[in-house]
């Protein structure tokens, strides 16, 4: 064979067109959760950019990946045989570069964040966290936001996510750190096609004192003389939504956490506005490298998702 021939294997890949990361990433979002939406909060990015993503690689793959129908979509088989593919290839991306660049960090972190944050925002994050630092284990420990900044002084926790009103500041102390990470409406949502909000005085499903969305919707209820009663009581996000599925009373839920069968109220329901709500990061200022590297991580994620999800 002549000194510079070309092997065939070789000649004929490089005329294959190579799949890109972060399509390849999407894809599999996609795919595992079953909605566009879903995918997008968790990749921080919007449907629109997705749909465009899938578009492009199924005409970069000649071949359907998604059947999409009214409130799902689900693999097509050749979606299926990608989806393995892509699995393979993001996990071996991720080793490949951990490798090189991902400081070689090993440790604990002790994070506590509430139900709502723990559920909605960090799973993605999380993961993602996992592989680029597999020396680091991180212990999620869930609660109320307002018992979290003294479970840090009590030495139970590292750093922790609290939600906050918007008219409410966390106070910083000697030594304790507190920075808005993210902030987002709150809105009333009930059953689509359910007739809990017409009713007076109006049903609402609630978490237990304590929590800011609470105080919220109740002063917002007051002011503008809306009688109601309060007819869910429950520690998590997952049951306001579950009693407001079920069309027994409406709920105020983070704009993003409202989807199908749940639909957002408003004024034309004869519903009050909300005022938005913040999510803090609560740390203490002498933080070592392991725990100071996760939170700049959080901290970021948080402001991709500022940047994606404007303000309602």
């Amino acid at each position: 064979m002549p000194h510079d021939a070309e092997p065939t294997a070789l000649r004929q890949s490089s005329t294959l067109p190579l799949l890109d990361s972060a399509v390849l990433r999407s894809f599999v979002t996609i795919a595992e959760t079953g909605s566009f939406s879903r995918a997008a909060r968790l990749l921080f990015r919007t449907p629109a950019a997705l749909s465009m993503q899938i578009k492009r690689l199924e005409e970069t793959l000649e071949r359907p990946l998604f059947v999409r129908e009214a409130r799902q979509v689900r693999l097509t088989p050749e979606g299926e045989m990608l989806l393995g593919y892509g699995r393979r290839l993001l996990l071996l991306n991720e080793e490949a570069v951990a490798q090189f660049l991902a400081p070689k960090l090993e440790g604990r972190v002790r994070l506590g964040t509430p139900d709502d944050v723990g559920t909605r925002i960090l799973p993605a994050l999380l993961s993602q966290f996992a592989r680029t630092h597999p020396g680091v284990q991180v212990d999620v420990i869930g609660g109320r936001s307002a018992d979290m900044r003294f479970r840090i002084d009590r030495g139970d926790l590292d750093i922790a996510l609290v939600t906050l009103a918007a008219n409410e500041a966390e106070r910083e102390r000697p030594g304790m750190r507190v920075d808005i990470v993210y902030t987002e409406s709150l809105v009333w949502a009930g059953c689509e096609g359910g007739v809990a909000a017409e009713r007076r005085p109006v049903p609402v499903a609630l978490a237990n004192p304590g929590c800011p969305w609470r105080a919220n919707a109740l002063s917002a209820l007051h002011r503008s003389g809306v009688r109601y009663r309060v007819a869910y009581t429950c520690e998590s996000t997952v049951g306001q939504q579950a009693a407001a599925s079920a069309d027994l009373a409406i709920a105020p839920l983070p704009a993003s956490s409202v989807s199908p069968p749940l639909y957002m109220l408003g004024s034309e329901d004869g519903l009050p506005p909300l005022d938005p709500y913040h999510v803090a990061l609560v740390r203490k200022t002498d933080l070592g490298p392991v725990t100071q590297t996760f939170a700049d991580v959080i901290t970021e994620a948080f402001a991709d998702l500022q940047r994606v999800r404007p303000e309602r």
